[in-house]
């Protein structure tokens, strides 16, 4: 890769993704201008470029870096700390508020459900039936939850069946984090941008419950862990295949190869996904607004936009 699509990569998401996190605005949009940090960037594989983890690698080190010349000045000086920790690491955000959008289209479904995330991470999205959701002022999920997600919804957002049974809660990941390890636990607060504070709630509160009945992860590359993971699904249940910015990082080819074969399987399979990573799939409506900046579908049928960091959505017509 050039270090001109590397300062392309990290214009768009100064301008497009990050308009949550001022900070992070800031910084993407110096490294963008900025050659000899581009040429660092440059010296790593090119599934290192990305500014989430970039970003989680430097606070993981050395804190939140307060200004771009504050980032910039650590880059230069702890280079030799942080580029080996973005080789070993990978961006494996685990936000629960995705369940947000994902919960009344489970509870739609015939109960029980075997739910396989593939990008699992921790495997905090994997207890939709375990957190409470609001939505515009109506309650719905576990009323006794520790974890209430504010998720505001608009358009014709789809009615909330009142039970939802998970027989299984099972995960793939290339590296999955364990929480019950405390570095696994302070990368996924790594992962959390600056400004983000109740996210940083919400995590905390996830692992809290996932302690309690810990899920099923596989690790390994997805197209070659997923029968085994099916193969792990109890008789008599509904089987669920989901995932949240996962085939974003995937090539054409391992992409192409984890459609096809998912696709002749009886299951229901969830995407929620950055548009270009479905780009066989037209949404009914203009691009996403800034912030809601995924398209979910259901079995290839689009659905709805939404956002990957508070759960929020916009349901189509």
């Amino acid at each position: 890769m050039t270090t001109t699509a590397i300062a392309t990569r990290y214009h768009h998401f100064a301008t497009h993704e990050a308009t949550t996190s001022p900070l992070y605005t800031e910084l993407a949009r110096g490294i963008a201008a900025d050659p000899t940090l581009l040429a660092l960037l440059n010296t790593l594989p090119p599934r290192c470029h990305q500014p989430n983890l970039l970003f989680a690698a430097t606070r993981h080190l050395t804190g939140t870096p307060t200004s771009f010349p504050h980032l910039r000045r650590t880059l230069l000086d702890n280079w030799h700390r942080i580029a080996p920790l973005m080789q070993r690491r990978r961006t494996q955000t685990n936000e629960p508020a995705r369940c947000a959008p994902l919960h009344p289209l489970l509870t739609a479904l015939p109960q029980p459900l075997t739910l396989i995330e593939v990008g699992a991470s921790a495997g905090l999205c994997l207890y939709p039936d375990r957190y409470a959701y609001d939505t515009d002022d109506h309650l719905t999920g576990d009323p006794h939850s520790p974890l209430r997600i504010t998720a505001p919804a608009t358009g014709p957002t789809p009615p909330t069946h009142p039970h939802l049974d998970i027989a299984a809660r099972i995960g793939i990941d290339l590296n999955p984090l364990d929480i019950h390890d405390p570095d696994d636990t302070r990368w996924l607060h790594s992962l959390i941008w600056p400004e983000h504070h109740q996210r940083t709630q919400r995590l905390d509160a996830a692992i809290a419950i996932a302690r309690t009945d810990p899920p099923h992860l596989i690790q390994g590359d997805l197209n070659e862990r997923l029968p085994d993971a099916i193969a792990h699904a109890p008789a008599d249940t509904t089987l669920v295949v989901f995932h949240t910015t996962v085939l974003t990082y995937l090539s054409d080819k391992e992409r192409d190869r984890f459609t096809d074969q998912i696709r002749p399987l009886d299951l229901h399979w969830f995407a929620q996904e950055p548009p270009a990573a479905l780009p066989h799939i037209t949404a009914p409506e203009p691009d996403p607004s800034p912030g809601i900046t995924h398209l979910l579908c259901h079995n290839e049928h689009p659905l709805a936009y939404t956002d990957p960091h508070t759960g929020a959505a916009h349901w189509f017509a």
